[in-house]
């Protein structure tokens, strides 16, 4: 059978046992009040289940009495139904609540937590698969906790209430019912530990399905630029296939416990009917005795039915638990100290690399940084040069402590970043990536992602100010316009301008330039550079650039190649030294080609 695709996060070893659930134990505590509303509504249900058998019995053996004592055993009945009746939608209510509740409580807790989450576990784990477990993981727990625990504990307690006024009613059909036991435990022990592998496998594919799609559809328009369609469509499907045949063992496996259950239990009713009903005849018991018995031991029989069925149920959201618990306990290399220092504002903007080596985890024998020492002073615009690869992206990551350097530190203001909050320092930052993320909301909102506190006006100055203004009162509802998922409904220029605007409105004392401006066409480019010079103005302002057309006017530009700092100054001293930057430059400027 083939195994789903594991990522390093789910290598660790896994429990494989129901004890997983009580990862749960957390997120129920809290509503420790409504548990035990639900379980007083239960153990009334169930108590009601069991008296009424005893009702029957006194109908069925009272049937010749007056029709005034006919009544009155008609009448106990009918308030048993409605007592039971009520008990039972009170449960319902109560358990359902429970468990949307407690599920609510999760998905914002893995959230919660995932988005915190350096890069580096993100190489470990797809998003989409993430998202699956979010969705799919705690649905299944739902399951279980807004019915199927509320049902194992209803048939625990009739099974459990029942065997012992099957005890009461018959000690000698009792005996009998009771040599079908073992043979009834036996296949959901079995059979129930493959169901809990199965299940886990299964939840695996449906994942490693949900990530591929997430993966295609993120990347539709690149699918059907290279006429990807075929071959995307048939990795899907086999994927999803996979996880089809992987839920139809699952299926089958349940199929076959439930026969081999069910027949067994409903044989050994048989069997005992058929002894009882020589009794009664023999005058050893009553008509009603019989009835009683015959009441509790279906009851009995379809309590261990029920957990037999909620049992594989349990094992899935055993399994879903589990693998909501690694994303919960997953280790971020990346964390903040636990009594971060505090950063005195206002920030000046003072960033050093103190020999600075750097390995991304994906790449542990190529040097990303090495040895890199580097000061930057306040307000000082410093550009970062060189080939791709060079390590100046790690640089504008560094700053933001996406990564942690191997060796060396990165400060602000002569705080280690290691020593702060990241959400602390963040606020001190503005970044525009070279890819600029835009979301499926209107473009005031984009822009005000920056600073969500920002007025209309401010959001419209910070448009102005990045060339966006034109453009984004030319759309259909102005700056009320739907972008689309990712911005599709935008160019890459509109986008990237966006994005400058967004880290203009955040207004920090720390400027991020990754690339700003190179979805531009020439004219755009000389606006928004004419913007990103006056933004720089009395900020600290790192820029990476491939376009040496951007970083001409900076205050020093640094040179990197292989990881390393090779040279740094001002563009004409740079050229005139005759190295790699002056070979780059005269790649760009003579002969017109872009280094990327």
């Amino acid at each position: 059978m083939a195994r789903a695709p594991q990522t390093q996060l789910e290598d660790r070893p896994t429990t494989k046992r129901i004890g997983a659930l009580r990862a749960l134990v957390p997120f129920v505590k809290p509503y420790s009040g409504q548990v035990l509303a639900a379980l007083m509504a239960l153990v009334l249900t169930a108590s009601i289940s069991l008296i009424l058998p005893l009702a029957v019995r006194r109908v069925v053996d009272g049937f010749q009495a007056g029709a005034q004592l006919l009544d009155q055993y008609f009448g106990a009945a009918l308030v048993i139904v409605v007592l039971l009746a009520l008990g039972t939608g009170a449960r319902y209510y109560l358990v359902t609540r429970l468990g949307e509740r407690v599920v609510a409580d999760i998905r914002k807790a893995v959230f919660d937590r995932v988005l915190g989450m350096s890069p580096a576990f993100f190489e470990r784990i797809m998003t989409g698969e993430v998202i699956s477990r979010i969705t799919t993981d705690t649905t299944l727990i739902l399951s279980v906790i807004g019915s199927s625990v509320s049902v194992a504990l209803r048939n625990v307690l009739v099974l459990v209430g029942g065997m012992a006024m099957l005890l009461l009613t018959s000690g000698k059909l009792t005996g009998l019912v009771l040599l079908v036991v073992p043979f009834v435990v036996a296949p959901i022990v079995v059979l129930g530990r493959r169901l809990r592998v199965l299940g886990r496998e299964n939840q695996d594919w449906i994942a490693n399905s949900a990530g591929s799609a997430s993966e295609a559809l993120l990347s539709a328009q690149t699918v059907q630029a290279f006429t990807h369609e075929a071959q995307t469509r048939a990795d899907f499907a086999g994927v999803t296939e996979k996880a089809f045949t992987s839920a139809l063992h699952r299926i089958s496996t349940r199929a076959v416990m439930t026969v081999i259950v069910i027949f067994l239990i409903f044989s050994g009713v048989l069997g005992v009917l058929w002894v009882g009903a020589r009794d009664v005849r023999l005058e050893v018991m009553t008509v009603g005795q019989l009835v009683q018995f015959v009441i509790y031991a279906i009851m009995v029989a379809g309590a261990v039915g029920a957990l037999s069925e909620i049992w594989g149920e349990i094992q899935r959201a055993a399994g879903a638990t589990e693998r909501l618990a690694e994303l919960l306990g997953a280790e971020d290399p990346v964390h903040d100290p636990a009594a971060p220092a505090v950063l005195p504002r206002p920030v000046r903007g003072e960033i050093s690399f103190d020999d600075v080596t750097f390995h991304y985890p994906s790449r542990p024998s190529a040097s990303a940084l090495d040895g890199v020492s580097l000061h930057i002073a306040p307000g000082e615009t410093v550009a970062l040069v060189g080939p791709s690869g060079a390590g100046k992206t790690t640089m504008i990551q560094l700053i933001q402590r996406f990564w942690d350097p191997e060796q060396g530190r990165v400060t602000l203001d002569g705080h280690d970043l290691r020593s702060l909050a990241r959400a602390d320092f963040r606020r001190a930052i503005a970044l525009v990536p070279q890819d600029p993320v835009i979301f499926a909301a209107s473009a005031r909102e984009n822009i005000r992602f920056g600073r969500p506190e920002a007025s209309d006006a401010e959001v419209e100055a910070a448009a102005r100010a990045a060339h966006a203004h034109d453009f984004l009162t030319a759309l259909p509802e102005g700056y009320n316009s739907y972008v689309g998922e990712r911005g599709v409904m935008l160019s890459g220029g509109q986008k990237q301008r966006i994005a400058i605007a967004r880290a203009i409105l955040r207004d920090a004392p720390v400027l991020l330039l990754d690339e700003a401006t190179s979805a531009l066409d020439s004219e755009s480019e000389g606006l928004v550079q004419a913007a990103v010079e006056r933004l720089a103005s009395g900020r600290t302002t790192v820029i990476v650039a491939h376009r040496l057309a951007t970083v001409k006017r900076a205050d020093r530009i640094v040179v990197f190649d292989q990881g390393r700092i090779v040279a740094q100054g001002t563009h004409e001293a740079l050229v005139a030294e005759n190295g790699l930057y002056a070979r780059l430059a005269r790649l760009q400027f003579t002969i017109g080609t872009v280094e990327g």
